[in-house]
């Protein structure tokens, strides 16, 4: 992923913004990455990117998202709607 794409597709919440907030805040839990602009309180589709993102910040690793930006909206669409059907 880019890290100008939106990893919180709902708030806009870009990869960027989020390794940056995770390199000045150092958010003990991933859960914080909320205060974020909002990231991961909407759908909840970006929640478990937001927790991998946490771990490798705090393993000290590169915080990347290896995935193609257009697969991962299309996946969140497909979430939404088995979200709905549910």
């Amino acid at each position: 992923m880019k890290k100008e794409e939106h990893v919180c597709v709902c708030h806009r919440v870009s990869l960027s913004k989020l390794q940056s907030y995770l390199q000045r805040e150092k958010p003990k839990v991933a859960s914080q990455l909320s205060e974020c602009l909002d990231a991961g309180t909407s759908c909840g589709w970006c929640i478990p990117f937001l927790e991998k993102l946490h771990k490798q910040h705090v393993l000290g690793e590169p915080m990347d998202l290896t995935i193609n930006h257009k697969k991962y909206v299309e996946r969140r669409v497909a979430y939404q709607q088995n979200k709905r059907n549910s």
